[in-house]
């Protein structure tokens, strides 16, 4: 995000993008809807229209300071990702600026997906569960969430199980037994095919 931000900085039309993206996690259909009006008592409300046959999935997050700081700059009669003339941008409209901003920032693999997959990652990292990371994208299946925070929580996890066995009794050391870890029990030789 760093080299975004260098290339589109604040005040920017990508940079308001990219941080009410971020901070939302909201699909590009979603993020294009949302305006003043999805505010209420200091939460962003909104229901997804990947769900709306089914009433949508009601979204409701705390807004970021850092996101409320964008926010707070903008007009209040419009959608928070709007044309020059104050209308919404289409989602497909939005996914055209986001290839042209990302290329011109030298990150051509990067998208408005991209966006959503990074604030759940964010919220792993932070240490945010599965569902809380759910309940802040909107997803339904908790595999998708999994897979988008596979790599923080595989870190995270690998972290802790070494504070595990380094807060054993001496550490390390405990170890007297390693040579029978290794100790082969077969009593057979290997034959050419197995070794």
């Amino acid at each position: 995000m760093a080299k975004f931000i260098q290339t589109h900085p604040e005040g920017t039309e990508a940079h308001r993008v990219m941080t009410l993206m971020v901070y939302t996690g909201a699909a590009r259909v979603d993020a294009v809807q949302l305006g003043p009006w999805n505010i209420k008592e200091g939460r962003f409300q909104y229901r997804r229209q990947k769900t709306k046959k089914s009433n949508g999935r009601l979204i409701s997050i705390p807004v970021h300071p850092d996101l409320a700081a964008v926010l707070a700059k903008l007009p209040s009669d419009r959608p928070y990702i709007s044309t020059r003339r104050g209308t919404a941008r289409t989602a497909a409209g939005l996914g055209n600026l986001m290839q042209r901003w990302t290329r011109e920032a030298d990150l051509p693999a990067c998208s408005s997906h991209g966006l959503r997959k990074a604030c759940a990652r964010r919220l792993a990292e932070a240490g945010a569960t599965t569902n809380q990371i759910a309940s802040v994208t909107g997803h339904k299946s908790l595999a998708l969430v999994q897979h988008y925070t596979a790599a923080a929580e595989r870190e995270g996890l690998a972290d802790s199980a070494f504070e595990k066995l380094l807060a054993r009794p001496n550490g390390e050391q405990n170890l007297a037994n390693l040579p029978d870890w290794f100790a082969n029990s077969d009593t057979k030789p290997l034959t050419g095919k197995e070794k």
